[in-house]
């Protein structure tokens, strides 16, 4: 019994020890709770404590790379390339080689050999400096503890991978302070083939005019992709990315695919320069060769003189950016009206000459060129085809006062049916808007004379790209195609968007374009465009020539000169049409003349050569020919 009583007492003490222990633990782990609900909600800790124990980080914008544009057939035309600055931590193990440690005078000392050996090799890849003087920048860099010290201009990958392999450098980053920072630069490979439309982005604000231009800008927020953000912290090491969930990777732009054909651009290019190298008179000039069934753009040429070197560079978008007074080209347009109207049923239909004066109308010049067609075929009447070949203001003025003179508005809303009057969306930004007098207009005078000399190209202000579109729909037998430079938006070569032909309006019937191709032949074969005559393939197309006015309003300066704007506009084959074609050329106030038969007439003869010995497209004609 005595022993049965002894266990239960040690029972009962062990159940007292452990429920004792519990309480304690209970109570230390409120204690213990309390403790960390007050840290979270009410401790501060002493900010130089704080400062001292958590390591110092920022954020940092990570660059994503920026997608490539490439030609029709996959050639880059605008990529980006890395570039490597280069550096190097002056101070990097200087606490190792301090003098008050054991063998730090010998290591400091070796570590100067090495930066000797570095300095002899820098010199030889950025010669700009001797070695003794990069051997001097790093010693003064080091004594006053430089952490970053910039050498050189950034490099390509190539020197990069030479550079690493350097004394010194090739012990790293932490223990021989290498450094290298990559840096993505714009390369492209063409050079200046095509540099207007591919275009820019500057990323200097400051910087005067537009920064962003051509492709390049038009596309910025494709081809620049989304940035990423990461951040950096220091440690012993120096500043190390700190691989949180915070991190955001970078999203690299998606390229875009043109419709330029770089080797087309390449033979347009040279047409037009060699053509208008040695002319000192001239202020610039355009050139767009477009796909007749499609609206794609094969090659964009813009020269402008550039005041500087005197030589003709890609600086200025004159095909879409430069509204003008069209000229004689506009004719075509009086032509399709009275053709589609069915004021005119034949090409061969007669008016009277009447000496070149237009009836009805005051301020309109008298036309010579009527005065030469009454004496050398004895006529006091002209046919509308011959006076198309011979670029008859009057014919063309008389067309549209006889017709139109009492419903001028019917004349103006065809017009503005055929996409003359505003400014489409393009793939380029800068498209000048057209500008079409109009009776209804208020704060101007409306007179016959606007009429007649609207109908022979004066009056009405078209870029040379509203004109093409409009040639290019007589060659797509009366449909208007949108024109573009962007065929698609990629992403590691599949095909993300897909842009392409566009019809943007019929403007006259089948025949009626079939039409209007005779008589454009009629104007390479027998006309104004005869130098096209004998080109390789036959072209149809129309000369034109007008005058820049100055802010008198006249066509000559006080000197008598004139600024002079010629074009040719036309299509080849001029029978199965593969492409349109303009060129438009401007000239300096000169007392020499600048016609559309001229240069633009021989440039786009010279493309058109070139073209047919290298392009499929003609395959078939060389068929036929045989």
């Amino acid at each position: 019994m005595e022993a049965t009583g002894n266990i239960k007492k040690n029972r009962d003490r062990i159940g007292v020890i452990l429920y004792i222990v519990y309480v304690f633990l209970l109570f230390a782990s409120v204690v213990l709770f309390l403790k960390i609900v007050g840290i979270q909600v009410f401790f501060k800790p002493n900010p130089k404590i704080e400062s001292a124990l958590t390591p110092s980080s920022r954020a940092r914008t990570v660059e994503p790379v920026r997608g490539n544009i490439i030609d029709c057939e996959g050639r880059l035309l605008a990529m980006s390339c890395p570039t490597y600055q280069i550096a190097i931590d002056c101070t990097v193990r200087s606490s190792e080689f301090a003098a008050d440690k054991k063998d730090g005078a010998e290591k400091k000392q070796e570590w100067l050999g090495k930066v000797r050996e570095l300095s002899v090799e820098l010199a030889k890849v950025f010669p700009e400096k001797s070695a003794d003087e990069y051997y001097n920048l790093i010693k003064n860099g080091r004594e006053t503890g430089k952490k970053y010290l910039k050498l050189g201009k950034p490099v390509d990958l190539n020197v990069y991978n030479r550079i690493s392999r350097f004394p010194l450098f090739k012990e790293g980053r932490y223990r021989g302070g290498f450094i290298a920072e990559q840096q993505n630069i714009r390369i492209y490979p063409y050079g200046k083939l095509a540099r207007r439309t591919i275009g820019f982005v500057r990323n200097n604000r400051s910087e005067v005019g537009n920064t962003h231009v051509g492709l390049e800008g038009k596309f910025d927020y494709i081809l620049h992709g989304r940035e990423g953000r990461e951040w950096l912290k220091v440690t012993d090491y120096g500043r190390v990315l700190d691989n949180d969930s915070t991190r955001v990777r970078p999203e690299d732009g998606k390229d875009i695919r043109t419709t330029i054909n770089i080797d087309y651009q390449d033979i347009a290019w040279r047409s037009l320069y060699n053509e208008i190298k040695d002319e000192s008179d001239l202020e610039g000039a355009c050139l767009v060769l477009m796909e007749s069934s499609t609206g794609a753009i094969r090659a964009m040429v813009n020269l402008y003189r550039d005041e500087q070197t005197n030589d003709f560079e890609e600086v200025s978008n004159l095909a879409i950016g430069r509204s003008i007074e069209p000229g004689s080209v506009f004719k075509t347009v009086t032509l399709m009206q009275v053709l589609s109207d069915g004021y005119i049923k034949s090409l061969d239909e007669t008016i009277p000459t009447n000496h070149g004066v237009v009836k009805g109308v005051k301020g309109v010049p008298q036309d010579a060129h009527i005065a030469d067609h009454e004496r050398i075929h004895h006529t006091n009447s002209i046919s509308i085809i011959d006076g198309f070949k011979i670029s008859s203001n009057y014919v063309f003025g008389t067309l549209a006062v006889s017709n139109y003179g009492k419903k001028p508005m019917r004349f103006i809303e065809n017009l503005h049916s055929y996409k003359l009057g505003e400014a489409f969306d393009f793939d380029l930004a800068g498209l000048a808007s057209p500008t079409i007098p109009s009776p209804k207009d208020k704060n101007r005078y409306w007179s016959l004379t606007d009429l007649a000399v609207m109908g022979y190209g004066y009056g009405a202000r078209e870029t040379p790209l509203h004109i093409l579109c409009f040639y290019n729909a007589i060659a797509n037998k009366g449909k208007m195609m949108k024109p573009y430079l962007v065929e698609d938006i990629e992403l590691d070569g599949a095909v993300k968007t897909k842009r392409g032909p566009a019809l943007m309006s019929t403007i006259c019937s089948r025949a009626v374009a079939d039409t209007l191709t005779r008589a454009l032949k009629a104007v390479t074969e027998e006309g104004t465009a005869r130098r096209l005559k004998d080109a390789k393939c036959a072209v149809a197309g129309k000369t034109g020539t007008s005058f820049g006015t100055y802010s008198s309003g006249l066509y000559r300066d006080e000197l008598g000169r004139r600024k002079y704007q010629g074009t040719f506009v036309g299509f080849f084959p001029a029978d199965e049409p593969a492409y349109s074609v303009i060129c438009t050329v401007f000239s300096k106030p000169t007392s020499k003349q600048f016609q559309g038969g001229g240069i633009p007439a021989r440039s786009i003869k010279n493309l058109v050569n070139e073209l047919y010995n290298i392009d499929p497209c003609f395959r078939p004609t060389l068929s036929a020919a045989k």
